[in-house]
């Protein structure tokens, strides 16, 4: 299996930048695409940007412009950067990696929270 530890959450005023990052540890050979995933209170959890093994990227139309995922491979980490934060960027960050194509494997979860 593979564990995922998240980093980097925080409080940040608007305007502002946090940058996220995902270490994965484990049997990590077998890590395909990654991503962000993120969950507000009372909303569904939604894709925020995704990575895949050919370092093609993928973002949702609400961060597009303002995030940048990228990953390390030989560090076996993701990361997210986002800047012009707002705060409906507040909720709950994940981090996910497809494992051997089929299975999902989630990070525990961090906050970022932006003040208005």
């Amino acid at each position: 299996q593979v564990q995922l530890v998240e980093s980097g959450g925080g409080l940040v005023q608007a305007g502002g930048s946090l940058r996220l990052s995902c270490a994965a540890s484990g049997s990590t050979f077998g890590i395909g695409g990654v991503g962000w995933y993120r969950q507000a209170p009372g909303k569904q959890r939604e894709m925020v940007a995704t990575i895949n093994i050919a370092n093609i990227t993928n973002y949702s139309d609400s961060v597009k412009g303002r995030f940048t995922i990228s990953r390390d491979n030989a560090k076996n980490t993701v990361s997210l950067q986002m800047n012009s934060l707002n705060p409906e960027d507040t909720a709950v960050y994940y981090c996910n990696v497809k494992w051997y194509g089929r299975i999902d494997i989630w990070g525990q979860g961090t906050q970022v929270t932006v003040s208005s």
